[in-house]
């Protein structure tokens, strides 16, 4: 397809990833590995499924401390394309000083914010909803695009649906109604039986002035902030610890739909955000020898080497991932979770997947940054 007109693709690269330690690692969050077994990294990933819709019209806001893996992944991309943060501030500031720097460079741009660490596996479906997202981005709304859900997730936030926009190129356009909190298993399932809920993503396609304006009007002092970093990239160290931490969610998001200002874009997207094991598992092709079970082998990131050894099991269901160069054998356990690494290894189970991040918790307690 021919890329779209005035859109830009920003990629927030950031996030430790704690739920897929000891994969995902503070110095190599998971966006830098490639996780599924499909020979790209995320985050070069993400780069293929957007450069049809842009061209080479890229800006990726990442960790200073990542800028390196993330130029070295898409050595393609010209110096100002990457845009290093000093510490993180969470999205808003992330998304906020894109928007800053592509204001500058066109006052009609209009952004699409799309995370370097998301899997989507129906690209044409993808394709479309992000043109007609387009379509009613230019018309002054903040778009996001809400995915179809699949089950009572309890770990994403909810889009509630509001009436429908009618909108030549945006058919399936509709307004936001509410953003609406993790659910409880309970409320999921309400949310899955009425047909009106959407998960919420994360992504968002918005003039780079309307999304600075919609900022402006709860947090002036940090759109000053930004533009002026944007303008004068030296002051960036000064500026940047001054910025709060706060999500585009809170930030823009939340209050913009209570004006009435957010329109959906409703989308069956093959959509995950790998959020834990238990994610990753739905996403990695069952072994041909063992139904029922995963199998991944060469761990690391995208750009790095790899040293994976044997698996060997014996009536196992479940996740194991070999990156140490040993040998894994499992036997007679059902849904269990390996991670095997050069300096750890994670034994659980589908079922507890979330609770790895209460490991990490419990590491960084006992001061165990080295395996951070």
């Amino acid at each position: 397809m021919n890329a779209i007109k005035g859109l830009w693709a920003v990629i927030p690269a950031g996030g430790a990833g704690t739920r897929l330690w000891p994969l995902s690692r503070r110095a190599a969050p998971k966006f830098l590995h490639d996780l599924t077994g499909s020979g790209q990294s995320l985050l070069r990933g993400t780069w293929s499924r957007l450069t049809p819709l842009v061209g080479d019209r890229f800006l990726v806001v990442t960790g200073a401390a990542h800028e390196d893996a993330v130029r070295r992944q898409l050595p393609m991309l010209p110096d100002d394309a990457v845009v290093a943060e000093p510490s993180p501030r969470d999205s808003m500031p992330a998304i906020g000083l894109a928007a800053a720097i592509l204001e500058r460079r066109d006052a009609d741009a209009v952004l699409g914010s799309f995370a370097a660490d998301h899997v989507i596996t129906k690209t044409c479906a993808f394709e479309t909803a992000v043109q007609e997202a387009v379509v009613l981005a230019e018309q002054g709304e903040l778009v996001t695009i809400g995915i179809e859900p699949t089950r009572a997730a309890t770990g994403f936030g909810y889009i509630r649906l509001g009436e429908p926009l009618v909108v030549d190129g945006a058919e399936h356009g509709r307004r936001v109604e509410a953003f609406v909190e993790k659910p409880d298993a309970q409320t999921a399932a309400r949310y899955l039986a009425t047909g009106e809920y959407r998960w919420n993503a994360g992504m968002f396609v918005v003039r780079a002035g309307t999304l600075l304006e919609l900022l402006a009007a709860g947090h002036p002092q940090m759109v000053a902030s930004l533009r002026t970093i944007a303008a004068n990239p030296g002051r960036m160290p000064e500026l940047w610890p001054t910025l709060p931490k706060i999500a585009i969610d809170h930030a823009v998001a939340e209050p913009a739909a209570a004006a009435g200002r957010v329109a959906v874009v409703p989308a069956d997207l093959g959509w995950d955000d790998i959020g834990d094991f238990a994610s990753l598992a739905g996403l990695v092709a069952p072994s041909s020898a063992h139904p029922g079970l995963r199998i991944l082998t060469g761990t690391k990131g995208a750009d790095s080497s790899d040293s994976t050894g044997g698996v060997v099991v014996v009536e196992t269901t479940g996740l194991i991932a070999a990156g140490s160069g040993r040998t894994v054998a499992v036997a007679g356990l059902e849904d269990i979770v390996v991670v095997d690494t050069p300096d750890a290894l994670l034994v659980t189970s589908i079922e507890h997947a979330q609770d790895v991040k209460k490991l990490v918790e419990a590491l960084v307690a006992e001061g165990r940054t080295d395996l951070m």
